[in-house]
């Protein structure tokens, strides 16, 4: 069973959020690095570019496939995790911590909660493996 901390925030399409502070931190979860294998590039946005909820932000490749990043929350980005450009397999070995993609500061901070939780997203990936 994928690894799913109860303090983040999760998107149906694979997408975590940590709010810290007016900042939210973005990253794709631990059931999504396993299921796209050994991540070789991850593309992201610049510091100071709008993203919209539900669009795509950027893309993580993998020898099986590209996929696509989509933001979980309206805002402008703030920074993204340079060291993904050198080690970008940082996103399989810590997805939740040094593999971070980006951090958004949100449009409307509040917009986080309406994005599932850890039992939801549970039940998700469940749905998913059956």
């Amino acid at each position: 069973m994928a690894t799913i901390p109860e303090n983040l925030r999760y998107t149906n399409d694979h997408e975590w959020a940590e709010v810290r502070g007016d900042v939210v931190r973005i990253g794709i979860t631990d059931y999504a690095q396993a299921a796209l294998g050994d991540v070789v590039m991850v593309e992201v946005p610049k510091v100071g570019d709008k993203v919209a909820a539900g669009a795509v932000f950027g893309a993580v490749e993998s020898p099986k496939s590209v996929s696509d990043l989509f933001a979980p929350i309206s805002g402008t980005i703030v920074a993204v995790n340079e060291h993904l450009d050198m080690s970008p397999e940082k996103v399989n070995e810590d997805a939740y911590g040094a593999g971070w993609i980006v951090e958004i500061k949100a449009d409307d901070a509040s917009s986080v909660e309406s994005l599932l939780d850890a039992a939801a997203y549970a039940a998700h990936v469940d749905s998913l493996d059956h």
